[in-house]
């Protein structure tokens, strides 16, 4: 497969995941800024910067806004095209990528994704982003659900399928570690201890920001705390949207692309891939606390990191080498 296509397919997916996971994190945080009685400006900044934090976007935010606050944030993190992590900036990024790989995608692919770009660029998506912000962000929601569903259903199954899913699933990993992590220190008490109860709703509103709550009561009947939620969205085995799942069935995408055995390695990628995958199969929630939590989560995320730039240096180098000629 052309180094450009491979690159597309990886970034398409990748872009689509990222979407979807902004609408998830905003409708979490909406709905939890609901709950808190009294909030003040003080409260509010401090409920949302975590937000801005954890996906890096402080500093552009600062440029381009004077307070933090819900409006702010949820316009930065929706419509604000300057920001290229927005939910529009990123269905805007798939698009592209879809248009210069039409021949080796789908045409139903191509018509969903054109026409969620379509609409989040109309005036019935700001209608209903101020009337319904609920309703809007599950459409995002569902948006991504469908493209998935269609992806698996009518592409092929070859080697652009196999970039499609290392990049959703690479992207899920960061995403739900993002999210636990921002949501575990926002609803953490003052004084509480590492690992200790919280808010039965907030905590539930956590599970529902990753799609997991009836996942999760069907395993944990009747009890909704820290160390529990984090265990089943960090190791759960089987959960679709756990980071032991996500990176497990990045490292299987990554390895049939190569065609080496899930056991072995054959690039630099598939070493860090393989590797982070076994660290986590073995790991326990003690262990993981033990490290802390946020440190565990951060350095997931440098690992994944990591992983990207040598999936991009071994299949997609001459990319870069082209840009820098030019």
């Amino acid at each position: 497969m052309l180094s450009r296509v491979a690159d597309s397919c990886y970034w398409l997916s990748r872009y689509i995941e990222r979407a979807e996971t902004n609408a998830r994190l905003l409708n979490v945080n909406m709905t939890v800024m609901l709950d808190l009685e009294d909030a003040d400006a003080d409260s509010e900044r401090e409920h949302w910067q975590p937000v801005l934090a954890s996906l890096e976007d402080q500093e552009l935010f600062n440029e381009l806004y004077d307070r933090i606050d819900g409006p702010s944030v949820m316009e930065f993190l929706t419509f604000e095209k300057k920001n290229p992590n927005s939910i529009i900036s990123s269905v805007s990024g798939a698009r592209e990528n879809a248009r210069t790989v039409r021949e080796q995608i789908s045409s139903e692919m191509w018509e969903h994704l054109n026409k969620l770009y379509l609409y989040l660029r109309s005036e019935d998506a700001r209608a209903d982003y101020r009337n319904t912000p609920h309703d809007f962000f599950r459409s995002i929601i569902d948006g991504s659900h469908l493209f998935q569903g269609i992806t698996d259903a009518t592409m092929t199954h070859g080697e652009g399928w196999d970039f499609i899913q290392a990049g959703k699933f690479l992207e899920r990993a960061d995403s739900t570690s993002r999210v636990l992590d921002i949501k575990y220190h926002i609803l953490l008490p003052q004084g509480e201890r590492v690992g200790g109860s919280v808010d039965l709703t907030q905590w539930m509103a956590v599970l529902k920001s990753c799609s997991a709550l009836e996942a999760y009561l069907k395993i944990n009947v009747g009890h909704v705390t820290a160390w529990e939620v984090a265990g089943f969205l960090i190791l759960h085995p089987t959960f679709p949207r756990s980071i032991r799942f996500s990176i497990d069935s990045m490292d299987r995408a990554i390895h049939r692309i190569s065609g080496s055995g899930i056991a072995g390695f054959h690039n630099e990628a598939e070493r860090l891939s393989g590797l982070l995958r076994a660290d986590v199969a073995y790991a326990t929630i003690e262990s993981v606390f033990e490290v802390g939590l946020h440190q565990y989560l951060d350095r997931t995320q440098f690992r994944l990191i990591e992983i990207a730039d040598k999936l991009s240096k071994t299949y997609c180098e001459w990319l870069d080498e082209t840009t820098a000629a030019a």
